[in-house]
């Protein structure tokens, strides 16, 4: 469980009613919060990048991400919505920090969704360095990325493949808004997602723990077959992409090892960010788990 205190309440100030922990006590008929109560106030700043950077904190909408969130250690607070409550009553008696029963109008406040599931807890920034990660075999870069949608799948589709990280480097989405967090569909709290100032600095950073950098193009001369049929992307790897319109900046994409295409056997003019990083995270992860297997297999022991 996570040590820090929750949103606006200082040192040694006892527990308001409203607030439980586990057990199944968010149940009792304590005073509802409401939209303007300060807790809950609190906690809409949070939908905000700045905000978000001066607490430390951001927000996590649903079922999904409150228990990724929980499992993960992360979770400071619990907002749940009086409708919520009857519906979700097993996941709150479980949970072990503070619980605040809030109306269905403040919780519909906090949620950043067309149909909100009342059921919104406050989270710890993770504080993932690149310094971190040691020696990575798979890593995802994304150099301006905009759009929060493609931004969440892309961290979900790098947990997916197995990745050691994502990275965000230059002037991409904040990885921790409402919209990005619930595409990751949780994901976010199963690898380190880091946020970096400058993607060359973070190729620089990567090259030197060992990955090569190959850089998506639509434009280049070699695409992920070429790279499959001889073997290349089966080292560790630190694949690089652009932002969703205008690909990546000219330095960063010369500071690559290869660039790489995304073959379109199709009339589709491109993939978008989201489908394009799968395909490249997968095609690393494939060739990197038959070596594994092959080794393995020499070895006597064979893959599971």
């Amino acid at each position: 469980m996570s040590s820090r205190r929750p949103l606006g309440r200082s040192p040694g100030r006892p527990t308001s009613p409203a607030v439980r922990r586990g057990s199944g006590d968010a149940r009792a008929a304590d005073p509802l919060d409401g939209v303007r109560s300060a807790r809950v106030a609190a906690a809409r700043r949070l939908r905000r990048a700045a905000a978000r950077r001066e607490e430390g904190l951001f927000l996590v909408e649903g079922v999904q991400a409150v228990t990724a969130a929980l499992s993960a250690g992360a979770l400071v607070e619990l907002f749940v919505g009086e409708s919520a409550l009857a519906r979700h009553g097993d996941l709150v008696a479980g949970v072990d920090v503070p619980v605040r029963r809030v109306t269905d109008a403040a919780a519909s406040a906090l949620s950043e969704t067309v149909t909100p599931q009342g059921l919104v807890g406050v989270a710890e920034l993770p504080g993932h360095r690149l310094a971190d990660l040691g020696r990575p075999r798979l890593v995802a870069i994304c150099e301006g990325a905009s759009d929060p949608g493609n931004a969440g799948t892309v961290i979900r589709s790098a947990d997916a493949a197995g990745a050691d990280a994502v990275v965000f480097a230059g002037d991409s989405v904040d990885p921790f808004g409402g919209k990005c967090v619930r595409s990751s569909a949780g994901s976010l709290f199963h690898l380190p997602v880091v946020v970096a100032s400058a993607a060359v600095e973070v190729v620089a950073q990567l090259r030197a723990a060992g990955c090569q950098i190959l850089a998506t193009s639509g434009r280049a001369a070699q695409d992920l077959d070429d790279l499959a049929a001889v073997g290349s992307l089966a080292g560790p790897t630190a694949w690089v992409f652009g932002n969703e319109a205008r690909g990546l900046a000219a330095a960063t994409a010369a500071s690559a090892d290869t660039a790489v295409r995304v073959p379109v056997y199709g009339q589709a003019e491109s993939l978008n960010l989201a489908v394009a990083s799968a395909l490249c995270l997968y095609a690393s992860a494939r060739a990197q788990r038959a070596v594994g297997s092959a080794t393995s297999g020499a070895r006597g022991g064979g893959a599971r």
